[in-house]
């Protein structure tokens, strides 16, 4: 194909008239990346010095065969394929480059195995933002273009059937909107010997997922107390129990305890993230239970913001889910937090 290209290449100060077969892009230093020229354009003589300028010497004059496909062409199939429920593709082929945008808020999911085939056919791509990303409606998620101007079209067939194959490459769940119950745990908080700033936390967090607070209730560092607060929370009708504190390996630290008494089972404590290692989940009958270390009254983004958008998409999140978390559990704890936009919990 690049050898019918240059036999297709007419001097630029000859191809006035003739029509552009694609975008040109300008690119002025720290001012401006965009077209000059759209694909379509019909080159008139003032368009020369500025076509020279922008390093074209020559215009290319495409004659495509049936075999043969073109990168707007490409870009939309390609994106057409990629995108799964919750993704909108941007109306218009840029540059050869299709851009998919959340439909919804809610959480991105990539389906890395088959991005990773896509990408290794070499003249396709796919970018995107990382695997369990809250996303934002409106906000772009992935871009994909065919890389060459012009390609075989059974390439691009190739690349759109691994797309389509099994779970969508790219999509955005929705966050279910839950009541949630919190117990808040602590003997000295229960006895007003300290005022509580846990429910506030949680409370935040949770609303800033679309859910909301219901019932609240306090107990002391008695497993056999956590285990009815968590019951009483389930009896009001809690979607969703949150505990505060009492996770550590201390003695007085009992809420672990509770959250089994009270009937948890498949539940997992410890986690390879920072801040978070104490945190726990599991469930009680379909109720998801979370378990949430003292480090989240003290940090602004902890474990908790990793798992409770995946656990809000109806996810179950058990060791393997929790062990992955490792490659990228650190966080850096910035003076001015950006999160999501940044390393922590991205694999």
């Amino acid at each position: 194909m690049t050898e019918n290209l240059h036999k297709n290449m007419v001097p630029v100060e000859q191809a006035v008239g003739m029509v552009l077969p694609h975008d040109i892009t300008e690119i002025v230093k720290d001012e401006f990346k965009g077209r000059a020229f759209k694909k379509g354009h019909v080159i008139r003589p003032e368009d020369v010095d500025h076509l020279r300028r922008l390093g074209k010497e020559h215009i290319y004059v495409l004659e495509l065969g049936p075999e043969e496909i073109h990168e707007n062409e490409a870009a939309l199939l390609l994106a057409r394929a990629l995108a799964g429920g919750g993704i909108e593709q941007e109306g218009e082929i840029v540059e050869g480059k299709a851009s998919l945008r959340a439909a919804i808020d809610g959480l991105l999911k990539i389906n890395k195995y088959a991005l990773y085939r896509f990408n290794m056919l070499g003249e396709v791509m796919c970018a995107t933002l990382q695997d369990n990303t809250p996303v934002k409606k409106g906000e772009q998620v992935a871009a994909s273009r065919l890389i060459p101007l012009v390609s075989e079209r059974w390439l691009v067939d190739e690349a759109v059937a691994i797309a389509r194959a099994g779970v969508p490459v790219v999509r955005v769940l929705p966050l279910a909107r839950v009541r949630a119950g919190l117990v808040i745990t602590g003997s000295e908080v229960f006895h007003g010997r300290i005022e509580d700033k846990f429910e506030q936390v949680l409370r935040d967090k949770l609303t800033a997922l679309g859910s909301t607070v219901g019932p609240v209730h306090f107990a002391p560092d008695d497993p056999a107390l956590i285990a009815a607060a968590i019951r009483s929370c389930l009896e009001e009708g809690a979607e969703l129990i949150v505990t505060s504190g009492g996770m550590s390996v201390d003695p007085d630290d009992v809420t672990r305890l509770g959250i089994r008494m009270a009937g948890a089972d498949s539940t997992v404590y410890g986690t390879p993230v920072l801040p978070g290692a104490m945190f726990l989940v599991g469930r009680i009958d379909a109720v998801p239970v979370l378990g949430v270390p003292a480090c989240g009254m003290f940090h602004k983004i902890t474990v908790l913001d990793l798992v409770l958008p995946r656990v809000l998409t109806g996810e179950t999140i058990g060791r393997t889910e929790l062990a992955v978390l490792g490659h990228g559990g650190l966080c850096r704890n910035c003076q001015h937090c950006h999160y999501p936009v940044c390393n922590f919990g991205k694999p």
